[in-house]
């Protein structure tokens, strides 16, 4: 989320107070002080509140569990990716600590990103590499990221054929793969969560669901919203419709095209992940 202008100032100068052990001036203290002239405040970038860097050892097992869990959505460098927002700019990082409030959105999901099995210890080391970043204005923050063919292609042929052949085929519907993806780290991001965008399947197939009633009809549909209360989808070749729950009932059976590509994405390694994209990229 941008921050305005007046924002980025009431916040430098509250961090330029806190950081010199300043006192809050009397009116006619400050009538008779100049502003800090910008050379000296450190430009626009410094405006921006920055965090303690965690130890390494964090920093390291954050950056890990980012690249599998959060780097397909919010790019390599945290300023978004694939229909993920900005989150060096976001409000709720720039105010969190440790990890306390990206674990409310990371383990109960938001809008269209699904929850996500992390236990608070390893939200706080994704929190932890997310602040690592130095955050600031124009493109200070952005890390240029090195090429992601790194993988072996022998042991990415083979990490594909146990994890992905059960389902896919390099001469069936991946045939061309590498062709109509011809940026690898759009590739690397649609082979770990293809159309991701969370529930409703936005540039693939669709989440769908079948609810059968208590006499036994069946209505089913897209999915487009579902709680302990109602469930919400769009027929076939009919508007909205809005079916009450409670408990069990009606029995509600989900459909998740992208669901053994949601329980892969925990298991895989770094490794491994660089592995089967420098198999997928022969592809063509």
């Amino acid at each position: 989320m941008f921050i305005g202008k007046m924002g980025l100032t009431a916040m430098a100068k509250c961090a330029f107070a806190m950081a010199m052990g300043a006192q809050t001036p009397t009116p006619s203290q400050a009538a008779q002080t100049p502003p800090a002239p910008a050379a000296r405040r450190g430009g626009f970038a410094d405006e921006f509140p920055q965090h303690d860097k965690a130890e390494q050892a964090t920093v390291d097992r954050g950056k890990a569990l980012y690249g599998v869990q959060c780097n397909f959505c919010h790019g390599s460098d945290a300023r978004g990716g694939e229909g993920g927002p900005n989150l060096l700019r976001s409000d709720l990082v720039l105010n969190d600590r440790n990890g306390e409030l990206i674990a409310q959105v990371v383990q109960n999901g938001r809008g269209e990103m699904p929850r996500i099995n992390l236990t608070n210890q390893q939200v706080s080391d994704v929190a932890a590499y997310i602040h690592s970043f130095r955050v600031g204005g124009y493109d200070i923050s952005r890390m240029t990221p090195p090429s992601i063919l790194v993988g072996d292609l022998a042991a990415g042929e083979k990490a594909f054929q146990a994890r992905c052949a059960s389902c896919h085929s390099p001469t069936g519907d991946l045939k061309g793969l590498a062709s109509k993806y011809s940026d690898p780290k759009r590739l690397q991001n649609t082979f770990l969560m293809p159309g991701s965008g969370g529930r409703g399947g936005r540039g693939g197939t669709p989440t769908t669901v079948t609810v059968t009633m208590p006499g036994g009809q069946k209505v089913d549909g897209r999915l487009i919203r579902i709680d302990d209360f109602t469930v919400t989808l769009a027929e076939p070749d009919g508007p909205q419709r809005t079916i009450r729950r409670d408990g069990d009932m009606p029995k509600v059976e989900i459909h998740d095209p992208l669901k053994p590509h949601r329980d892969l994405l925990p298991t895989y390694s770094d490794t491994e992940i660089h592995n089967i994209t420098a198999y997928l990229v022969t592809l063509k």
